[in-house]
């Protein structure tokens, strides 16, 4: 199959999503197809190219409250919906019904929304719980691939865990990683390296930017959310998290070529690596450098017919912007959010996509907008760790999730509209166009 074999497969799946030709499917049923098997342990019902830029950490939030054993956190309370967001979406899975601007907690799914500094707090603390919820539940194993971390009762809990006999290894990124423990508001790596836990970074100049987690070898937790402070309180994320051992393998292996040296181009391609969701719809995973994602994306973004919505930290990947700036000059209806940080540098997308008359804003987040987010056609969600860059395709080690389902795509949507009526038009006398 080899490194193009995106002309075929779940690609030609997402081309008929796309082009409205499959078969008159049904919308996403909220109840699963089938029931997971009795030895399956269920979820918890507990209740994210270039790194973050160096910033002036904020007291964000003030504390982060110790974790407790077997967290359980109350659904937090309805919400009001934003003005002009519409009916909720059909979703899938016996789940908790969140805020709208937290997301979706399914029964073996989950989407979720770090608040950034205009958000409730309260959403940033339920992520937070999730995931300390997660590993104080995890009976067998945690395999941990993130570029950095600053969160200490995260470190505890994974030092709890191992200490009760599950297998916790993490692999992280040299500079941002290993060599920055010794930082102030640092040494969670040191904490775990005392505790017995495994740690490994990649020793290369280019960057393990991965921020994924396997617990159990059946839920994988993904995203754009970095372990840190910023990330899950300050700037705008998302997670991901999947109850399917084998979207769980896919990542297992990855995790696997990592652990063994194999960073970056030296990783090579895998296979096998679309599978179905509990609904029949597609997963497509794929890993970069090796599985050339950006390539795919650019595919993807010329099958638009309606709509193109992306929410972009890094965007200076010239097929990606072209792409998109043709679908603009036949019509498709494309906006966008870039991070404000870097967007009017030469390298970046957002003066060609403005001055192509693509409506494009930058974003009003103090912090950080870190979302690396594309939803084309309402339907086609892409999300990961991988930034719209040269450096992202070619050199980082990322991951990246294609998932094809209006009422996830809805979830997302609902995000953009958030982000954009905070986010500041770039108009074309500002572009020099």
């Amino acid at each position: 199959m080899g490194r193009r074999r995106w002309a075929g497969g779940w690609l030609l799946v997402l081309a008929l999503l796309l082009a409205g030709c499959d078969g008159g499917a049904a919308p996403f049923d909220p109840t699963p197809t089938f029931a997971p098997p009795s030895t399956r342990r269920p979820l918890p019902t507990l209740a994210p190219d270039a790194p973050t830029p160096l910033v002036s950490p904020s007291p964000l939030p003030p504390t982060i409250p110790p974790p407790t054993p077997e967290v359980q956190p109350t659904p937090l309370p309805s919400a009001t919906r934003p003005p002009g967001g519409g009916p909720a979406p059909t979703l899938p899975g016996q789940g908790v019904e969140l805020p709208r601007d937290i997301g979706f907690d399914g029964g073996w799914w989950a989407v979720l929304f770090s608040p950034g500094p205009s958000g409730n707090a309260a959403n940033g603390q339920y992520i937070f719980d999730k995931l300390v919820g997660y590993i104080d539940a995890a009976q067998t194993s945690i395999h941990i691939a993130a570029f950095e971390t600053n969160l200490t009762p995260v470190a505890a809990a994974l030092a709890r865990a191992h200490a009760r006999g599950v297998d916790v290894r993490w692999i992280t990124d040299d500079e941002h990683g290993i060599d920055a423990d010794g930082e102030a508001g640092r040494g969670q790596f040191a904490l775990l390296e005392e505790a017995g836990v495994p740690l490994r970074d990649d020793l290369r100049g280019a960057l393990m930017h991965n921020k994924f987690i396997i617990f159990d070898g059946h839920i994988v937790w993904t995203g754009s959310m970095n372990l840190t402070t910023n990330d899950v309180y300050r700037n705008n994320n998302n997670v991901v998290v999947i109850e399917s051992p084998e979207v769980a393998a896919i990542y297992e292996a990855e995790f696997a070529e990592m652990w063994g040296g194999r960073f970056g181009p030296r990783s090579p391609a895998q296979t096998g690596q679309d599978v179905l969701d509990r609904n029949g719809r597609p997963f497509v995973i794929r890993f970069a450098p090796e599985d050339e994602p950006l390539d795919a994306l650019v595919q993807l973004a010329g099958l638009a017919e309606h709509s193109i919505r992306f929410m972009a930290f890094s965007f200076t990947h010239d097929e990606l912007g072209a792409a998109l700036r043709e679908r603009a000059a036949a019509g498709v209806d494309v906006r966008g959010i870039f991070e404000t940080f870097g967007s009017e540098t030469i390298y970046s997308e957002l003066t060609p996509l403005v001055c192509a008359g693509i409506d494009a804003r930058q974003d009003g987040n103090a912090g950080m907008l870190h979302h690396k987010v594309i939803v084309i056609d309402e339907t086609v969600v892409v999300t990961g760790s991988l930034n719209f860059s040269n450096n992202a395709a070619d050199s980082n080690d990322e991951n990246v999730l294609i998932l094809a389902d209006a009422g996830i795509a809805g979830l997302y949507l609902e995000e953009f509209e958030r982000r954009w009526a905070e986010a500041r038009p770039f108009l074309p006398a500002e572009a020099d166009c």
